[in-house]
């Protein structure tokens, strides 16, 4: 591959969004008295709000819902899941959820050497989302991402979502990339890796430890990030 330029998702590809979305949401359950008021545990909200979330981001990645739509129902469907029906609760976590989860900033497993490797080898790096705008930058802004990446895109830049073909051809365009000296990693099949091919880029998937084994012909598959060493 005549690589020069590296196109890399950013939720739990590089910044942890289980994770630090996790912390987050504790943290307000716990500021909200919702195991002494409802008698629901943790866990159990956790688990539903979870497979809720993929869910609804799944439904606005294929233009199903809006972000309006995204947003107003991800906590009342999540509470709903637990028996909660509390229109004020549910306002409280979505007005203050996107604020409080930048302020933890865990990076995946190996991110931090990856990146210094990859720069030492002198790549060019960007961040290409499916996130939101404004939290995408405040994310890398906040963490040891910070200075490290090119350009970074967020699809909502030009009301577009991966895979759409017009997303990358946008990413590309402020990087001064080509398809032929491109690469994208990401860990959404769909969105990263069937995006990328389908405007040429060569992609390499980061199968996580909560995804399903996988293998494609022609589709490079990595389970760590340190195993793109191999490849780049």
């Amino acid at each position: 591959m005549n690589t020069k330029h590296l196109f890399f998702d950013l939720d739990n590809t590089l910044w942890d969004f289980r994770r630090n979305s996790e912390i987050t949401l504790q943290k307000m359950f716990q500021q909200q008295n919702v195991l002494e008021t409802h008698q629901v545990d943790f866990k159990t909200f956790h688990d539903e709000y979870y497979h809720v979330n993929e869910n609804l981001w799944a439904d606005f990645r294929d233009h199903k819902i809006d972000k309006n739509s995204l947003r107003e129902r991800r906590f009342p469907d999540s509470f709903a899941k637990v028996g909660i029906q509390d229109v004020s609760l549910s306002d409280y976590f979505e007005n203050n959820y996107l604020d409080e989860v930048i302020h933890y900033n865990h990076l995946v497993e190996g991110t931090e050497e990856l990146i210094d490797y990859l720069l030492e080898k002198k790549y060019k790096l960007h961040i290409l989302s499916n996130g939101f705008l404004e939290v995408t930058h405040k994310k890398v802004e906040g963490s040891l991402l910070k200075g490290k990446f090119h350009t970074i895109t967020s699809a909502e830049e030009i009301d577009k979502r991966k895979p759409e073909p017009e997303v990358f051809l946008h990413a590309m365009e402020k990087a001064n990339a080509t398809p032929e000296n491109s690469a994208m990693i990401g860990d959404d099949w769909i969105a990263d890796m069937l995006g990328a091919e389908n405007v040429g880029i060569h992609s390499l998937f980061f199968l996580n430890a909560l995804q399903e084994d996988f293998s494609k012909e022609g589709i490079t598959v990595i389970q760590k990030l340190a195993e793109l060493r191999e490849y780049l």
